[in-house]
């Protein structure tokens, strides 16, 4: 199944703009109040839980703790994956005060109602400066096993090779850039694919031999592809998520953002494969560099029934 009605969220209590890792994240902008910034982040979080359960999701919310200092906590899908044969990825992340986010509590909390098979951990790969941050380095094709990824300073080719044959995916990796010819930190940012669609932005992969092999991968998959520009881009239109609710619906999951920067064409054809569902998150956008993709990670462990 490409996708679940089980997410995993964590409430932020230190968020804001994070300096280790600005370099790399051409979408990050630091407000000058932090403190006012964290109020807000925690009133858009609080508000995006609740659209989301109110639309039959099941969500799981962990609190931040104080210390250490993680301030990207609310992005969880970076640091940890988890699939439908009961097995759990640990990743390696290039910032240090990231690394700080992974918590075996938080996995044993899953335990009580999930069936955990086995836990991959590839963060030994931090020690040889090597990187792949999870579901924002790769984008999934879950059930044709395909695991989409542009290469940079966080999304590293070895250790996603390593992932593929521990997980059985099939990678298809280019690099990407934005308009101003910077790499994008991650291949969430640019592209989303459910399980009828793809939205990518096209224009973001200079190589042409690069770019046909994914809309080839795309297209011999079934996907219809929505191309969406750098502008559409730029306001997380490619940070999408498919999830299902209990009743077994599809929801198409982005920010209010990401809703407002898409046109008529572009809307009707996402509503043919699912309910559009969005939720204003803009200072965490502004200041995380991040948008309602990198906020949920996907539970896809086996329930315990």
């Amino acid at each position: 199944m490409q996708s679940t009605s089980h997410l995993l969220m964590i409430r932020p209590v230190n968020f804001g703009y994070n300096e280790e890792t600005a370099e790399s994240n051409a979408f990050q902008n630091k407000d000058k109040n932090q403190q006012e910034v964290q109020d807000k982040a925690l009133s858009e979080f609080n508000g995006f839980v609740s659209i989301l359960r109110k639309n039959g999701v099941d969500v799981t919310v962990v609190d931040d703790n104080p210390q250490p200092y993680t301030p990207d906590s609310i992005f969880p899908n970076n640091w940890v994956s988890f699939h439908e044969d009961g097995n759990i990825f640990l990743y390696p992340m290039q910032a240090e005060n990231r690394r700080l986010e992974r918590r075996e509590d938080i996995i044993a909390d899953l335990e009580d109602n999930f069936k955990v098979h086995h836990i991959v951990d590839l963060s030994r790969y931090e020690e040889q400066d090597k990187f792949l941050e999870g579901t924002g380095s790769m984008v999934l094709d879950r059930a044709n096993k395909v695991a989409y990824a542009c290469l940079s300073p966080r999304t590293d080719k070895e250790v996603l090779d390593v992932f593929c044959e521990q997980s059985g995916y099939t990678s298809v990796c280019f690099d990407a850039a934005d308009e101003h010819g910077k790499a994008i930190y991650h291949t969430n940012v640019l592209m989303c694919v459910g399980s009828k669609f793809a939205v990518i932005c096209l224009d973001s992969i200079p190589n042409p031999r690069e770019k046909l092999a994914v809309k080839e991968s795309l297209s011999n998959h079934h996907k219809e592809i929505i191309d969406i520009s750098f502008e559409q881009m730029n306001h997380f239109a490619g940070n999408m998520l498919e999830v299902k609710n209990h009743l077994n619906e599809t929801l198409i999951v982005m920010s209010e953002s990401a809703y407002n920067a898409l046109i008529g064409d572009q809307i009707s054809t996402l509503e043919k494969y699912g309910n559009l569902v969005y939720a204003d998150i803009h200072t965490i956008e502004n200041n995380g560099g991040g948008s309602a993709r990198c906020m949920m990670a996907e539970v896809h462990l086996p329930q315990i029934s």
